[in-house]
């Protein structure tokens, strides 16, 4: 059986966006309440699991040290954090210890984001 799961995460960061113009709201240092979730599908096992929750977490855990609390533009790879370059940042570093991702959403609030399916 096919099946999709998804963990949802949360970190706080500050960070700007250096390539908007200078009128930009988003131009100025400001942070947000950050929301992943981390999608993955493939075949259920013998004991009726696509992967433990707690595999996934421990995959999250080093990159979440990386962004929480932190200034994102310092953060190799995040220098114009935009939501599509913070999702396809976090993919690549996911995809490569659960090869069965299949998708990353990044939530910057409730009413946008970014999603993320690879290339």
């Amino acid at each position: 059986m096919g099946i999709v799961i998804w963990k949802r995460f949360r970190f706080e960061a500050a960070h700007r966006l250096p390539k908007t113009q200078p009128k930009h709201k988003c131009h100025n240092l400001h942070g947000h309440n950050f929301v992943v979730v981390l999608a993955f599908k493939g075949q259920v096992d013998a004991d009726g699991w696509l992967i433990d929750f707690a595999e996934i977490t421990a995959a999250w855990e080093p990159l979440k040290t990386l962004v929480d609390h932190r200034y994102l533009n310092d953060v190799s790879g995040l220098e114009n954090p935009t939501s599509e370059v913070l999702a396809a940042w976090i993919w690549a570093r996911m995809i490569e210890k659960i090869p069965f991702l299949v998708s990353v959403e990044v939530k910057e609030n409730d009413d946008c984001g970014a999603i993320y399916s690879g290339e």
